[in-house]
């Protein structure tokens, strides 16, 4: 699906990271793979260390810290924001929405739009579309859309194919109307006949949590992990984004009647440096215009990929200048958003640790 919006900007980024760190190097021992292949394989995925949240923080905690600091640094009074769309994987509770929870913790106002989306991978992109269509509204003036997630909880440390990506943290972007009336072209696109490629087994209603689902076993590629844990079949999921993300990029510039030399920067979401490469060739884009160190450096973080990426990468541009973009989110679900927006000068920028 195509549509698009006009006159919204992003003004401000938060990303909140933890601040315990874990190296793929130590965690080799962990695995049941010969240290010569695990060596190739970090050269290979970019791995190298990665954000892990400690064992009693929570998603939303990382979401507070940030917006705690944006109001402590006088970026927004917290009465102006009109809606908050918190996107997560792994909320506080199933009952209720942790968005109120948040919401009445770091003071915004009652009189506001406030709610949970389940969303991982596309799940800034997501939220961004939400914030677009609530701002159509003459009411709504500013809305924040927070993304955190600690996955890293859900992940067996012995497994070889999710642990050494994964990575944990939030963030936070304020979004409202501009001045500037620009189109925004988007695209959204879902493959749920594949959807259970990435997920959690147990857990739910469907599969409660029992001692039976927390016992470990070892797949066919020696990978130890359990139901209760976050699982990836990396080749499907691969081949999802090869054959899928090209396409949802060529019906953005098609829209737009736009080139790829038009885009400043393509700001994927980051699920490991070997298929941001390879997608960045086979859309022949330079590597340096689709940045791929967030894994290497961060740990794949879901939905905070887009913004930490753009807080890591783009500051020292965006800060003093504006930026045509191609966002895009994929994966879990399964599932395809992609923006291509003028993203205005953004004064605040920040990365922020969160100590446990």
């Amino acid at each position: 699906m195509n549509f698009s919006f006009f006159g919204k900007k992003i003004s401000s980024i938060i990303a909140i990271l933890p601040e315990n760190e874990s190296y793929f190097d130590d965690e080799i021992p962990n695995y049941n793979f010969p240290l010569k292949k695990s060596k190739i394989l970090k050269e290979l995925m970019g791995y190298h260390k990665h954000k892990i949240a400690g064992k009693n923080q929570l998603a939303s905690d990382f979401v507070i810290a940030g917006f705690k600091k944006l109001f402590e640094d006088n970026i927004i009074n917290p009465k102006e924001i009109d809606a908050f769309i918190y996107i997560t994987q792994s909320p506080d509770y199933l009952v209720p929405q942790t968005s109120t929870i948040i919401a009445h913790q770091v003071g915004l106002k009652k009189d506001i739009l406030c709610f949970d989306i389940n969303q991982g991978c596309a799940g800034f992109v997501h939220g961004l579309f939400q914030a677009f269509f609530m701002l159509e509204n003459p009411n709504i003036h500013k809305v924040a859309i927070a993304n955190s997630d600690v996955l890293s909880h859900k992940v067996n440390k012995k497994d070889r194919n999710s642990y050494p990506l994964v990575g944990d943290g939030g963030s936070i972007a304020i979004i409202e109307k501009s001045q500037i009336n620009n189109q925004i072209l988007c695209f959204n696109q879902t493959f749920g006949e594949n959807a259970l490629a990435i997920c959690i087994p147990a857990g739910g209603f469907k599969l409660p949590s029992t001692d039976e689902t927390n016992k470990d076993f070892e797949d066919e590629d020696g990978n130890i992990r359990n139901l209760n844990n976050l699982v990836m079949q990396g080749a499907s999921v691969f081949s999802f984004v090869q054959e899928y993300v090209p396409s949802m990029v060529k019906s953005l510039l098609e829209q737009g009647n736009l080139t790829q030399k038009d885009i400043d920067f393509f700001i994927f979401h980051q699920p490991n440096k070997f298929m941001l490469e390879k997608l960045a060739d086979k859309l022949e884009i330079p590597h340096q215009k689709m940045p791929n160190n967030i894994v290497e450096n961060f740990g794949n973080g879901s939905g905070i990929t887009i913004p930490l990426n753009m807080c890591f990468n783009l500051k020292e541009r965006l800060t003093q200048e504006g930026l045509k973009i191609c966002f895009g989110g994929f994966g879990v679900g399964l599932t395809l958003a992609g923006i291509i927006m003028d993203v205005e000068k953004i004064p605040y920028l920040n990365l922020i640790s969160l100590k446990e």
